[in-house]
């Protein structure tokens, strides 16, 4: 449904925001890009959507070449982007309304779709409201439900919860993951919280700097780290402390420190034999152990946590 080939965007100035990007979305797939700002992430959404030209490479949604098919590929897709679109003067019925007549959707069919996005999206108490009534949430949930009026193929959501409080963020997930339920709309999701990507992706795509340096299931990613990992502090020498630690067999090549921080993927080694040596090694003061997240596959990757590097 998503496909590009060496796409690339170059900024005045020299800065390669996307270098080179290769990706497949299949149809009916939630796929999420994930990254700090500044990785890319918007930036590739935004040549997928036709606001920003691609410097090369080339770009297809729903099976139209961006360059060359625009209006096609635009017409197979909908965008919500990082900041709201809603008109706040008129009520949440009139934007809907508006987004449909502007998409040439027929006025019997308009009124049949945006009463069935009301009542999917828990708008009925807000619908007949200016939007400028709205909370942040409740704003979001109609940008959401104004960008499917269309009955997109492809739907591309933009950092999608940021600046929401945790409560909000919640239902707004929530009301993503219905999406699937109510049709076959693919999603491709940008995001920094890595929690929303475990929770909400068929796969995820990690960028770096413009470069994709990983991509799989989450749970795929996370099992390259094994079931359980030991977390410790070295000061004074972080990199000294990780050559002792693989020289006599504790860390493998997938451990890794960042800043005074060693992480250390057990994988058939136990916990207690683990940090018995550790111990013995004179390794560490604070020494724990804890499951795997997506954040220690991107340190790995990376050498920097995704919450430090945005």
């Amino acid at each position: 449904m998503i496909e590009t080939r060496q796409l690339r965007k170059v900024y005045p100035g020299g800065k390669e925001a996307v270098a080179g990007l290769d990706l497949e979305v299949r149809p009916g797939e939630v796929f999420g890009l994930i990254g700090p700002n500044g990785a890319g992430k918007s930036t590739t959404i935004g040549m997928l959507t036709m606001t920003v030209a691609p410097t090369s490479g080339t770009a297809r949604v729903a099976g139209f070449d961006v360059a060359r098919e625009p209006l096609a590929a635009r017409r197979a897709s909908s965008v919500v982007f990082q900041e709201p679109v809603v008109d706040r003067s008129l009520t949440g019925r009139q934007n809907l309304e508006v987004h449909a007549e502007l998409w040439g959707v027929a006025r019997p069919e308009a009124r049949r779709r945006i009463d069935e996005i009301v009542r999917a999206f828990a708008l009925s108490g807000l619908v007949e409201r200016a939007v400028g009534g709205y909370s942040g949430g409740e704003r979001r949930r109609l940008e959401i439900a104004r960008a499917l009026v269309s009955e997109p193929r492809v739907l591309f959501l933009d950092e999608p919860t940021v600046g929401l409080d945790p409560l909000i963020r919640a239902e707004l997930l929530d009301l993503i993951a219905g999406l699937r339920a109510r049709s076959e709309v693919t999603i491709f999701l940008t995001t920094h919280y890595l929690e929303e990507a475990e929770r909400l992706c068929d796969r995820i795509a990690i960028m770096h700097a413009g470069r994709v340096v990983a991509l799989d299931r989450p749970s795929t990613l996370l099992a390259g780290l094994g079931e359980e990992l030991v977390e410790l502090r070295a000061d004074g020498d972080p990199a000294g402390a990780l050559a002792a630690l693989r020289a006599h067999e504790v860390a493998g090549d997938d451990a890794f420190a960042v800043g005074s921080t060693l992480t250390v993927p057990l994988h058939d080694r136990s916990p207690g034999d683990a940090i018995a040596l550790i111990r013995d090694l004179g390794l560490g003061g604070a020494v724990g152990t804890r499951r795997p997240t997506l954040d220690d596959v991107y340190m790995r990757l990376t050498g920097a946590g995704l919450a430090e590097a945005a």
